[in-house]
């Protein structure tokens, strides 16, 4: 269940709430809500910053208890840096730290005066919806746990409101918060979905939780395209790289119309439920993490999520390839020809590159079926991004310079920020095929590029974005967990273009 936003007008020393969180500059100077907390606690504040107990320090935080003349329950002193230095950076990472700090304690409620703070060039309304949206990602538990024993432990409480300090609580702060709720739907739906274990997330599920979105949203139309229908339309791309499971693949098509008669925006998502590798396997040191390789899907889906819960008026589509790469007596081959929806043929020279295998089939039809405005597809697609960029910046290409700004701006307003890459013609060369029209690698230079080319092919003549998110769909680790990412980027995005 999403976290609960509020807006508060209440003195920062007069706040029942069981944690109040102020800001500690570096240097000895307070926030205006520490400095009042510290006047009503009778310098408490001070005393712990000269004794070199709190600093102030960026990343930092200290947890106070019972203080007099204060009516929270406790206060959270957050690092904030020095002051000349406080940005949008900074205040990206204060907000972030006490949400940490909250989700660790046993409190069901908390109030943050770090939204007073003065960040150049941020207004009232961004830094409410920057704070709600770190607040909800650290605040966010995995619910379809597999472990019996602790189901039936006992419960400790768990963050489930947060009320914002704001100046006024106006038309603009209300719609923030809005936005905010709307994200973080979206983001704990693709949270959930990457989570889950590849035998329950598969492609039937997937197209089942599409099924569960039209449901409850009206305006939503929902078309599943099984085997027979790929098969007729002429998918073999998509449709090669099923072929060695057992599950049988699905594309999921959501539509929203909020706008008219207008031409929709497109999302498309890579939905590669488990990826083996297929015949060119995986090593198995980590394989267990490729059921996040759908995570591109489960992106777009919160995207389409987050802007049918705001009711933007726009006409959206999302289109999901939705299948699972598994090697078997059936399965497609390293030196196998597929003929793609589009008419070009592919030569198959690795099994382990079929997320664009799956995505071109899925672009050919999104753009022959709806005629969009503009597609921007995301996919978990290269380790190559992962090698360049990190786990930072999600990858960014395209050919069009007025839509490569306003993604990278959507990134920066919701920092869920991508980092553009080239798209140039001399990288095509490394795709060429002395037996098909292009081969699906492109070998091992310029990987992530070479793939954005490949996709490329099949979008000419459209205004057409690639993400590539293999590096900020999920956490590393045995432990790690989806992130949501690419929703808030996407869905920044459409709001822009819906006002």
């Amino acid at each position: 269940m999403t976290l609960s936003f509020s807006t508060t007008a209440d003195a920062p020393e007069t706040i029942a709430t069981p944690c109040l969180v102020v800001g500690l500059f570096e240097g000895g100077r307070l926030g205006a809500a520490a400095e009042r907390v510290d006047s009503a606690s009778g310098g408490a504040l001070s005393r712990l910053r000269e004794s070199g107990d709190a600093t102030g320090k960026p990343g930092s935080s200290t947890l106070l208890f019972s203080l007099p003349g204060i009516a929270a329950e406790r206060v959270l002193a957050v690092g904030l840096g020095e002051p000349a230095k406080f940005d949008t950076a900074a205040f990206h990472r204060a907000v972030n730290e006490s949400a940490k700090a909250l989700g660790k304690l046993p409190i069901d409620s908390a109030a943050s005066f770090l939204t007073m703070l003065e960040v150049p060039g941020r207004d009232a309304a961004w830094k409410l919806r920057t704070a709600a949206l770190a607040a909800d990602q650290h605040a966010y538990r995995y619910t379809a746990t597999f472990k019996p024993k602790a189901k039936d432990a006992p419960k400790k409480p768990e963050l489930g409101a947060i009320a914002f300090a704001v100046p006024q609580a106006d038309e603009a702060c209300a719609r923030s918060l809005d936005e905010a709720r709307a994200m973080a739907s979206g983001v704990r739906f693709a949270r959930e979905l990457g989570n889950l274990p590849p035998n329950i997330c598969n492609p039937a599920w997937i197209a089942a939780q599409a099924k569960d979105i039209a449901a409850k949203h009206a305006g939503v139309d929902l078309d599943v395209l099984e085997r027979e229908d790929m098969e007729k339309l002429g998918m073999g791309s998509l449709l090669g790289v099923a072929s060695g499971s057992a599950n049988p693949p699905k594309l999921v098509v959501l539509r929203w119309n909020g706008g008219g008669e207008a031409r929709p925006y497109a999302l498309v998502g890579k939905g590669i439920t488990f990826d083996s590798g297929g015949l060119s396997i995986k090593p198995g040191a980590g394989m267990e993490e490729m059921k996040f390789d759908m995570c591109g899907a489960a992106g777009v889906l919160g995207a389409f999520l987050a802007a049918v819960e705001l009711k933007l008026a726009l006409n959206l589509v999302c289109v999901v390839p939705a299948v699972e790469n598994m090697p078997d007596g059936n399965s497609y081959r390293p030196s196998d020809i597929l003929t793609s929806l589009s008419g070009l043929t592919i030569e198959v020279l690795n099994t382990d590159a079929e997320g664009r295998l799956i995505l071109c089939d899925a672009l050919t039809y999104t753009a022959q079926t709806f005629d969009p405005e503009v597609i921007i597809d995301a996919a978990t697609l290269t380790g190559a991004c992962v090698v360049a960029l990190g786990k930072h910046a999600s990858g960014l290409m395209t050919r069009d310079e007025e839509l490569a700004a306003e993604l990278l701006a959507a990134g920066e307003a919701t920092h869920d920020r991508a980092w553009r890459l080239p798209l140039w013609d001399e990288y095509q060369s490394q795709l060429e095929s002395g037996f098909a029209d292009v081969a699906n690698i492109g070998g091992k230079y310029a990987g992530a590029i070479t793939a954005g080319c490949f996709l490329a092919r099949f979008t000419n003549g459209r205004r057409w974005a690639h993400l590539d998110i293999a590096g900020t769909a999920w956490d590393e680790g045995r432990k790690g967990l989806a992130t949501g990412r690419p929703v808030r980027l996407l869905t920044q995005y459409l709001i822009d273009r819906s006002t």
